[in-house]
């Protein structure tokens, strides 16, 4: 027993779910839709794991000898979010899923928003793209110093303001407010966007930062808190679950630092979970319906991996995963209802086939049981890891 590594490739989904219909999102696949466009992704060390035997992608097709063990997950949970696809990958099932504002937030809750936060005010409040909105009221907020509120298809409560018009520390706390506010209401997450620049080139910054509601029940992470297991958050993992069960956290400024981060603290790491989540494939190219900028994001994480995988020993674990799918070839600027990739690196163990897992959840079962605690549901495969 060493080191458990989970790389969550934020929105990579891996085709359709069955139920994709009820979310508009039949058709959907991320990663063969988006290789479909450019004409095929280079992708040689997720290729040699076995990435394409999980599903069909232009430029990385199977491998009768994978490196890594290899699979897919549904989604048990009901939505599409960030929240929601971690939270069970940790062992927490939702049956009923966060609650959305198709039509913007109701009156009483923005008043309450504004009585508890003591903001001046807000524009929009509207479901909207987060770079589309910017350049719609941007100026307005540079002129009233207003912050713009909006959500989206997602259980989220989202505040963007400019860092030169609004302090940093006051959008936080007006965040922390709405995520009060938001308990009683279901909001999943309050999410930070602070941006920077000028009319027609505002450009959001990684100093967003993510207020989630705390986990309704103890999650593997808690379990491996009380045993004493140092869990490395790297990126918005730690904020995800509200903090909790996470004894480090580790900030990045996107996917290459975070890449680069995940190594260096595997060369001094000696044992113990390390969980990151690599944003910029959802944030800057899912979202922004980019299938360009989505392959290229791609193709730097697989060129990063070689010195992630040369930093691992055996016993260690890598998992390469994700928490829903964001298809940039699709309608509309939303997640995708998919399937997400597993591909599971045990170095000195063969490869096995993992099949159709039924849940994110078999993920946080494989965890905790490779560190010896209880999970609140799913079904480990460890075993098939050290066959």
């Amino acid at each position: 027993m060493s080191r458990f590594v989970i790389l969550v490739l934020d929105s990579v989904g891996a085709g359709e779910l069955p139920d994709a219909a009820a979310y508009g999102d039949t058709g959907s696949n991320t990663l063969a839709n988006t290789a479909k466009h450019v004409g095929g992704l280079k992708l040689p060390t997720m290729q040699r794991w076995g990435l394409g035997n999980i599903t069909g992608i232009q430029g990385c097709p199977q491998t009768s000898a994978p490196a890594a063990s290899w699979g897919a997950m549904e989604e048990k949970s009901h939505g599409k979010d960030t929240t929601t696809g971690h939270w069970e990958m940790m062992g927490l099932v939702l049956e009923k899923g966060f609650t959305t504002f198709p039509n913007g937030f109701p009156k009483d809750l923005m008043d309450e928003w504004l009585e508890v936060s003591g903001a001046p005010g807000f524009l929009c409040n509207k479901p909207a793209s987060g770079t589309t909105i910017l350049d719609e009221l941007g100026e307005e907020h540079l002129r009233t110093g207003l912050p713009i509120v909006y959500t989206s298809a997602d259980s989220v409560f989202q505040i963007a303001a400019h860092e030169e018009k609004v302090p940093l520390e006051t959008l936080y706390k007006w965040c922390k407010a709405a995520r009060e506010v938001g308990k009683s209401r279901g909001i999943a997450r309050v999410i930070a966007r602070p941006f920077v620049g000028a009319n027609g080139k505002f450009k959001r910054t990684y100093n967003r930062h993510d207020f989630s509601q705390p986990p309704t029940q103890d999650t593997v992470l808690d379990n491996l808190a009380k045993a004493g297991v140092r869990t490395v958050g790297v990126g918005k993992i730690p904020d995800i679950y509200d903090g909790r069960g996470v004894t480090e956290k580790v900030h990045t400024e996107g996917n290459a630092d975070g890449l680069k981060q995940t190594e260096a603290l595997l060369e001094k790491m000696d044992r113990g979970l390390l969980f990151v989540n690599l944003v910029d494939t959802d944030m800057l190219y899912g979202h922004r319906r980019d299938p360009v900028g989505y392959a290229r994001a791609l193709e730097e994480i697989d060129a990063a991996l070689p010195g992630i995988e040369k930093n691992l020993r055996e016993g260690d674990v890598l998992v390469i995963t994700a928490d829903h799918g964001n298809d940039p070839t699709m309608p509309g600027t939303d997640h995708t209802r998919e399937r997400v990739p597993l591909l599971a690196l045990a170095p000195g163990r063969g490869a096995q086939a993992l099949g159709e897992r039924a849940s994110f959840a078999d993920l946080g079962a494989t965890v905790a049981e490779y560190f010896g605690v209880s999970t609140p549901s799913g079904k480990s495969f460890l075993p098939q890891l050290r066959a």
